[in-house]
């Protein structure tokens, strides 16, 4: 299948300003390294609005909600027209809150299909504007994709206008529930909160931990998480370079945490999960090059997998 890259420069759902740039600067690796990678793919270019995290914000437990449904409903539009056209989307983002706008996309574009997830990242991403210890929304992706408020751990006050919102968020693509918790895989979690803690619990979600991984075995525990999934029948894989490990690697990210994969070890679980003729999508996300204590060696390191993976297609 023809790869088809879709570009989204959007960091609105983030703490931090910077990973709009993620996407120039792995351009920018791929140049360094003389590689006509970005020449060789079509892509399109998801219209932004970043400069809208400078307005005032009405929504301090879902910052900017407003924007961020904006820019998902974007994001599902391409991701949904990428697939109808008979392309495979490999999604570049800024940050991870568009992953919702990813999601919703490839559900719009087959409904009836069951959806799998595996999620490569340290963080959870299960929060809701009730749970948010921050209001940050790339936070709350995969919340918006389960349907998933988490009232039995509320702490916040959203108010109407935010809770509008919010129901605004999960109806995206298809107003119906995007995921179902037991088709959710996370890889290298290990940064999360109570309020998340708990659905992964309630929900028996199955999360492969770094050192799980290392102890079983790379190949092992994907073609498992591939078992996990049989019944689904497509599978998107969302990588946020914040999965790998922060001193190995790079801070280059918007929250890094030590004790990660390495560079080596993501390539060979993409090697493991793209065995599967099932992956429909695969995203790339959060690498932030203002943040970048190694010169640009986070989007260099996010460039090597993606140019490995390419290659396997």
């Amino acid at each position: 299948m023809t790869i088809k890259i879709i570009k989204n420069r959007s960091d609105i759902g983030a703490g931090t300003r910077g990973s709009d740039l993620g996407i120039d600067a792995i351009e920018i690796a791929a140049i360094n390294q003389n590689n006509d990678f970005f020449h060789r793919h079509l892509f399109v270019d998801v219209e932004t609005h970043n400069e809208t995290i400078y307005n005032k914000n009405n929504n301090n437990f879902a910052k900017r909600i407003e924007h961020v449904v904006e820019q998902c409903q974007r994001v599902s539009a391409t991701v949904k027209a990428t697939i109808e056209a008979g392309f495979f989307p490999i999604v570049l983002s800024g940050d991870h809150s568009s992953a919702l706008g990813t999601i919703s996309g490839i559900k719009a574009a087959a409904p009836d299909k069951r959806l799998g997830v595996i999620w490569i990242d340290a963080h959870a991403d299960l929060h809701s504007p009730f749970t948010s210890p921050s209001g940050n929304i790339h936070g709350m992706p995969l919340a918006a994709a389960l349907w998933e408020d988490n009232l039995e751990c509320k702490i916040n006050e959203p108010g109407t206008t935010t809770e509008l919102h919010w129901e605004n968020m999960k109806k995206i693509g298809t107003p119906t529930q995007k995921i179902q918790a037991q088709d959710l895989i996370y890889f290298g979690l290990r940064d999360f909160e109570s309020a998340e803690a708990a659905i992964i619990e309630r929900n028996k979600i199955k999360s492969y931990k770094v050192e799980e991984v290392r102890i079983r075995g790379i190949d092992n525990c994907a073609k498992k998480a591939l078992m996990r999934l049989q019944d689904c029948d497509q599978i998107y894989i969302s990588f946020d370079v914040d999965s790998m490990d922060c001193d190995h690697v790079s801070a280059g990210t918007g929250t890094p945490v030590p004790i990660g994969f390495f560079a080596e070890e993501i390539i060979q679980l993409f090697d493991g999960l793209l065995l599967s003729e099932k992956i429909c999508c695969v995203e790339f996300t959060e690498v932030n090059p203002l943040l970048d204590n190694k010169g640009n060696l986070m989007a260099e390191t996010a460039f090597q997998v993606l140019d490995h993976i390419a290659q396997k297609m």
